[in-house]
């Protein structure tokens, strides 16, 4: 899997479970969504997403999936 694969993939499941958990346990658990969406804008304006840069540094392989 590439960077950007795995960065798609823990977002989308990150929303997901905050969902689950609101739904099941406290309304408080949609600021997971919030901070989520949040990031993604973030890293949409500045190019820079810190699980990403996490990834990198790790050694997994960048990759363009949305090309």
């Amino acid at each position: 899997m590439t960077v950007d694969r795995i960065v798609h993939l823990v977002a989308g499941l990150m929303v997901l479970l905050s969902i689950v958990l609101a739904h099941f346990s406290n309304p408080a658990w949609l600021w997971l969504a919030v901070i989520v969406g949040v990031n993604l804008a973030q890293s949409g304006v500045t190019g820079f997403c810190p699980l990403a840069f996490m990834l990198k540094k790790s050694g997994v392989r960048e990759g363009s999936c949305c090309s």
